[in-house]
């Protein structure tokens, strides 16, 4: 799916506002989650904050300040700040073109990603509004179609910048003026201002990228102006984050070359996947990416360290943060959270590496409709997570919504793989009726790697533990299997499980993306 859509002329009328999931209890294929509903209100205290008036509420960026305020990046051009003591907004800046990110500075100035640039906005004469629009980065491809965002910027460890971009949709055509180089790889330009869009349209590439760097993550040093191209396979990459270690995510959407949303652990001149962006790889032999065998392009690309399953966890990953290690989080501080456009939900994200190779779960972390949909961006401040919403024409919500933990539930807290099957670790002691394999219901199912949109579960296979065992304080169990199966997604459902409370698991549904099973342990 894709996360945004812009109000602009060249909107072609076959894009529509993709509708909102619609829940259904049971454990099959493709279904979305039931919301948690009326038990999140037991655990979760959810609420809305006022946006400036006369403002459009959608949100592009949010961000905490180092003096405290927080800082919100409007869909028409707006950014302000809101200070939580005097409970207000201040337009700080106006006239942005769909500002996407925003980054503070040490020094109090914002970096903001918008479509053309990345902005450096400034106060130099100490009034409170910006008063100084820096061009920091726009060394990049723009076409005019109505796909081509710029998410970012996020700063990693040594520094340097990163934004992505990216690629334009077949949804419709390019202008005849575009920025920057042109890549003659794919389609003749001359096809694109034909005037029968539709002829050509599917030989162009559902998501194509022929102008610079489109699909592609970009590294930047501010200091010295300089940029260049980091990693190639994008579609929409809403959300990138640096976590504590320097590991870098970046998530991206369902969709052509995408069987379903991935969370990628990135490297420098990697490939993620979607193959239009391959021409801007120094080292690409001018063959057409999107014409070349999958067996070829599975064989280059790093497989996805999450796989977020699609209408059931989500359809649209947006931003990822880590919940601060505080007691108003309880036992969830330090894990990372990602939000999700299609729904009103929150999940939380516990990637691990094994035996060199990343892999993990997802899990809901709040799900509920007083959430609403359009979850973009989210900022943590004192013991409140914030969450920015946008729709434009797609499935969404708008305005800043409020979440605070109010009692801990009882949840899968981590997931594990191990040799022989996973280790589950709980917020709470399990009850002893764990211990039989069929409360674990389970199943194993892959998404295929291929050109069309999104894909089915494939080979989809009820999964059944040979053996559970619980841990001498009940918090953990270790499931086993008689068979483990590489390139799979283990789907759990906790359902059956009970605390030694009584309590059942709020969210029940888990899901582990096996990469590699664990190397037994040398003796």
């Amino acid at each position: 799916m894709n996360p945004l859509a812009l109000s602009r002329p060249l909107m072609s009328a076959a894009l529509i506002a993709t509708a909102l999931l619609s829940a259904a209890p049971a454990l099959v294929a493709a279904e979305a989650l039931p919301a948690a509903g009326a038990r999140v209100a037991e655990f979760y205290s959810i609420g809305k904050l006022a946006t400036p008036a006369g403002v459009d509420p959608q949100i592009g960026g949010l961000a905490l300040m180092p003096d405290g305020r927080m800082v919100a990046a409007f869909h028409h051009g707006e950014v302000a700040f809101y200070d939580f003591k005097k409970s207000s907004w201040k337009i700080f800046a106006e006239g942005l073109h769909e500002p996407l990110g925003v980054l503070p500075g040490k020094d109090g100035s914002l970096l903001v990603m918008q479509r053309p640039e990345l902005t450096r906005l400034r106060d130099t004469d100490g009034d409170g509004v910006a008063d100084s629009y820096e061009t920091v980065f726009d060394d990049f491809g723009m076409t005019g179609n109505y796909h081509e965002f710029a998410f970012g910027p996020v700063r990693g460890p040594d520094g340097k910048l990163f934004v992505a971009l990216n690629l334009a949709s077949a949804g419709d055509t390019i202008r005849p003026e575009i920025r920057g180089e042109w890549s003659p790889i794919g389609l003749a330009r001359d096809r694109f201002y034909a005037g029968d869009w539709k002829k050509y349209a599917t030989e162009a590439g559902r998501m194509y990228g022929r102008v610079k760097w489109r699909g592609c993550v970009v590294e930047l040093d501010e200091t010295t102006g300089a940029s260049s191209l980091y990693a190639t396979g994008f579609r929409s990459p809403d959300g990138m984050f640096f976590d504590s270690a320097g590991n870098f995510y970046v998530n991206d959407n369902q969709g052509d070359w995408r069987g379903t949303s991935p969370v990628h652990i990135v490297k420098r001149g990697g490939f993620y996947g979607h193959p239009a962006s391959l021409v801007w790889r120094p080292d690409w032999d001018g063959s057409e990416p999107l014409k070349q065998p999958v067996e070829r392009l599975n064989a280059l690309r790093t497989l996805p360290a999450i796989n977020i399953p699609y209408a059931i966890y989500g359809n649209s990953p947006t931003q990822m943060v880590t919940i601060p290690q505080t007691a108003a989080w309880g036992p969830f501080g330090g894990q990372m959270i990602v939000g999700e456009m299609n729904s009103g939900r929150v999940l939380r994200l516990l990637p691990e590496q094994v035996d060199g190779v990343w892999q993990g779960a997802c899990v809901n972390f709040v799900d509920s409709p007083a959430l609403r949909g359009g979850i973009h961006r989210l900022v943590f401040a004192g013991d409140t997570l914030y969450l920015g919403r946008t729709h434009l024409i797609w499935a969404g919500g708008e305005g800043i919504g409020t979440v605070k933990l109010t009692k801990t539930p009882f949840e899968a807290l981590n997931l594990h793989a191990t040799p022989k099957g996973f280790r589950f670790e709980f917020t709470a002691p399990l009850d002893v009726s764990a211990a039989d394999p069929m409360r674990w219901a389970g199943q194993r199912y892959f998404y295929k790697y291929h050109e069309p949109y999104g894909s089915p579960q494939m080979d989809l296979t009820p999964v059944t533990p040979s053996k559970v065992t619980l841990s001498g304080d009940g918090h953990i169990a270790d499931v086993e299997f008689a068979e483990l199966k590489p390139g799979y997604i283990y789907d759990f459902d906790l359902a059956g499980l009970a605390s030694v409370a009584g309590d059942t698991v709020l969210n029940p549904r888990i899901a582990y993306t096996l990469n590699r099973v664990p190397r037994v342990p040398a003796k």
